[in-house]
């Protein structure tokens, strides 16, 4: 779920959070062999002409119709005009930049404009907003958020039916029931070639699944995945969630999967059996819960030197220093760093560098402070970032290669110590700026599924002109990252954005880049059951 909460320039106080639901119709085929793999992107324009994205749904593959799972979750602002773009494309590789991807329409409206519709029908247009885009349509649902809690979930399967030759690939849809039908609240991922399926634990907010009442009627759909698009329906089933929660404390409260086409047939029994192994439900406690609760965010910044960056003395190099004192190095550091140095109280920064020829021993170190004080490697403030930085960079011999996993791993051994307090009170966040290609991938990838099982988060800025195909495939906003052994990251923690995306603008980079920290900070801590450590009396 895409949630935010970047200040808006000029807004006095937050009226609500509203959760948005999008889902198209119609779309454009712009495939030959198969059908548009539609992604929705949402921008949000804060000043002028300036708009900076704010999230993206998943990609659906082969649909002209589809229906998102991800929602967006935004601050409402009453007296405020927040304006907003919705920009839907057809996905045909795996990078994060939709320059080379099919575009399939858009539309610009206000928050205010959705909020007071509830759900809103728009025609989708082309880029000069005067030619249709096909017979495209849009719809956006939007649902103002008053209850936080959370239903954690536990599912498998049994002798489901068999859809190709002798397996199914399954995967569960839950559906609310709303006054204008159903509405999609949560996919689940695939499971290959198995009729006995166990999907990852998953959790979705009771405003999304029933509206917060536990007695309105919950759909849960089971498809066999098919490439094309065309999945095909196993079975289906209607239950409350008061009825879902029934095998919580004794056994799985179990369902008969019912494909309504094998009824006429006398033998038919069912098509399998849906097992809710379990069903809690719980309190979401929200970033600001935490941060109020006296959560600490340690902020680590990571610079790279290697030689690819070129002689810093030479004004084509990213880590030359123009006449006004800056370079796009030292504007990340200020960009992210202003707005993180606010949740720290307080304002030491540990900063390290990696990839360059130390200048005591000649040794080429991914891992050394800033200031070559391995005993203190803190600066104090944005400011002292700064001046080590500067200070640092005559000395240094650019070298290489670009190894991210050491000081991923340096960071995550903080965070592994934190977490053995059981309590909410630490939150580690690594800021890599990099202007290259990783050349320890593997061992990067398995860091970053250790670490998403940590309190931490990862932020990359790539700096320069470069490919940064590798970085996008970190931040697997899609599906969760694997290591080269098989593991597989507990939730996404990586977020990478090009820094020439925003040149000329530092407030739209720091929004960009820092836009799905506050979910990750609150959906860590509400995974691991930990309250803030100064909650709401009422939770005592």
């Amino acid at each position: 779920m895409a949630s935010g909460g970047a200040p808006v320039p000029g807004a006095t106080q937050c009226a609500t959070k509203v959760e948005l639901t999008i889902s198209c119709e119609n779309l454009m085929d712009m495939d030959v062999f198969s059908k548009s793999d539609p992604l929705c992107v949402l921008y949000i324009n804060t000043s002028g002409s300036n708009w900076y994205e704010f999230g993206r749904t998943e990609m659906i593959l082969n649909c002209l119709n589809p229906k998102f799972a991800k929602k967006f979750v935004i601050d409402y602002y009453f007296e405020m005009v927040q304006k907003m773009k919705f920009s839907v494309y057809d996905i045909d590789n795996d990078t994060h930049d939709l320059g080379d991807d099919d575009f399939l329409g858009e539309i610009e409206c206000t928050l205010g404009q959705i909020v007071s519709n509830r759900q809103m029908t728009r025609s989708l247009f082309l880029t000069d907003k005067k030619r249709p885009a096909g017979r495209g349509t849009i719809t956006i649902c939007a649902e103002e958020i008053t209850d936080t809690r959370m239903a954690n979930f536990e599912v498998s399967a049994r002798r489901l039916d068999k859809k190709f030759l002798w397996w199914s690939d399954p995967f569960l849809e839950f559906y609310k029931q709303t006054e204008t039908g159903w509405q999609l609240a949560h996919r689940t991922e695939v499971v290959k070639n198995n009729l006995n399926p166990l999907w990852r634990p998953f959790r979705i907010s009771l405003r999304s699944l029933c509206g917060g009442d536990v007695e309105r009627p919950i759909k849960v759909d089971c498809y066999d995945h098919h490439e094309s698009g065309a999945h095909a329906l196993i079975g289906s089933f209607k239950a409350t969630l008061a009825e879902l929660q029934m095998g919580t404390h004794v056994s799985p409260a179990e369902f008969e999967c019912i494909n309504a086409k094998k009824l006429r047939k006398n033998n038919y029994k069912n098509s399998g059996v849906i097992c809710i192994q379990n069903c809690q439900v719980v309190k979401d406690y929200s970033f600001l819960d935490y941060i109020m609760g006296g959560c600490q965010l340690n902020f680590t910044i990571a610079i790279d030197f290697t030689g690819s960056n070129g002689d810093p003395s030479s004004p084509h190099s990213l880590h030359y220093i123009n006449p006004e004192g800056y370079n796009e190095y030292l504007t990340a550091i200020w960009a992210v760093g202003n707005v993180i140095q606010d949740y720290d109280s307080n304002k030491m920064f540990p900063v390290f560098g990696f990839g360059a020829q130390l200048p005591s021993s000649g040794q080429v170190s991914h891992e050394f402070p800033i200031n070559f004080n391995p005993s203190n490697p803190f600066c104090a403030g944005i400011q002292g970032v700064v001046e080590a930085y500067q200070q640092c960079l005559p000395r240094l011999k650019l070298w290489g290669p670009t190894n991210f996993s050491p000081i991923i791993n340096h960071v995550a051994c903080f965070a592994r110590q934190a977490l053995r307090q059981s309590t909410a009170s630490q939150y580690f966040v690594l800021l890599i700026i990099t202007d290259g290609v990783i050349t320890d991938m593997d061992q990067t990838r398995s860091a970053i599924v250790e670490a998403s099982r940590l309190p931490m988060s990862i932020i990359i800025v790539g700096v320069g002109g470069a490919d940064f195909s590798e970085m996008e495939f970190l931040d697997s906003d899609d599906k969760l990252l694997c290591s080269a052994r098989g593991d597989v990251a507990s939730r996404d923690i990586v977020q990478f954005v090009p820094f020439r995306y925003f040149q000329g603008s530092s407030v739209a980079l720091a929004q960009s880049v820092l836009a799905e920290l506050p979910d990750q900070v609150a959906s860590f801590f509400n995974s691991y059951k930990l309250k803030p450590c100064v909650s709401d009396p009422s939770d005592r």
